[in-house]
């Protein structure tokens, strides 16, 4: 029987979900999930090991390196095919924190969310 997924951590929604050509002629959508979008963050903007990001995914370094890979293929494709990128789904959960308290995993930035929100996988 196969291992269940392990939900990860993410520590906030991303405030824009979808991106695409300003023409609005996409010629595909190309779906990215959430712990996708986390991982592209926490590695490219916030700079952080895969081994540091594992730790605030809550999840092993070899999932993340395969969640990154993944994450980047999608980001590729949607740049030079001219794409709509939509960030939604995943097996995932809201870390905790408040307006006034730093999220620990969050890169010194305040989160959006309150309290530990547990969401099925859909931005909407």
């Amino acid at each position: 029987m196969a291992r269940p997924c392990k939900r990860r951590r993410i520590c906030a929604m991303p405030v824009t979900a979808r991106f695409g050509p300003l023409d609005g002629k996409a010629r595909a959508t190309v779906l990215m999930t959430l712990d996708e979008y986390e991982s592209i963050r926490l590695i490219d903007l916030c700079a952080l090991t895969q081994e540091q990001c594992a730790e605030s995914m809550g999840i092993a370094r070899s999932t993340v390196q395969a969640i990154y890979d993944s994450a980047r293929r999608k980001l590729a494709e949607a740049l030079t095919g001219s794409g709509e990128l939509v960030i939604s789904g995943g097996d995932y959960f809201i870390c905790g924190g408040s307006e006034n308290q730093l999220c620990p995993h969050r890169c010194g930035e305040r989160c959006r969310r309150h309290g530990n929100q547990n969401h099925g996988g859909n931005l909407e």
